[in-house]
């Protein structure tokens, strides 16, 4: 595997990618990246919202890998914010807004993630412009520039 290119101080990744968010016990999971949504966006099902020391949490389950709804994962993370986002079908959502440290290739940092479920869709997140600026450029040539994972390797 090549080495991602640095153009001005910023990593090339592709289209798709692979992270984990260890925060959230995700060990691994593929995502889109998608320079047409300002926030990241985390697939979520069973979202409870409970309170922890006078503040928001919410408990969601995560199908982290593509077609695969038997895997299931379950977090807790306080939320932040509630923000209305208009999906790719122009239709409004109000979701919960949570911040986890996402890990890609030797990089780490934290990003904020709406949750909403995405099991109708091809990838369980969407990696956003904000999470992106200042660190990454896009090759929309490039699939995977940061290494391939085996998801079910992470999930037995």
């Amino acid at each position: 595997m090549n080495c991602p290119e640095n153009i001005q101080g910023k990593t090339v990744i592709g289209w798709r990618e692979w992270g984990a968010f260890p925060q959230l016990n995700i060990p691994a999971i593929k995502f889109k990246t998608d320079t047409g949504a300002k926030t990241s966006c985390l697939h979520s099902f069973q979202q409870d919202f409970f309170e922890r020391d006078g503040q928001k949490w919410i408990r969601f389950g995560i199908h982290p890998i593509q077609k695969r709804t038997d895997i299931e994962v379950f977090c807790e993370a306080p939320v932040i914010d509630f923000r209305t986002v208009t999906n790719s079908g122009g239709i409004s959502e109000d979701r919960p807004v949570i911040s986890s440290k996402i890990i890609m290739g030797n990089m780490s940092w934290d990003i904020e993630l709406t949750l909403t479920n995405r099991d109708s869709m091809r990838f369980r997140m969407l990696l956003g412009r904000t999470a992106m600026e200042e660190r990454l450029i896009v090759d929309p040539a490039g699939s995977y520039l940061l290494g391939r994972k085996h998801a079910a390797e992470f999930y037995k």
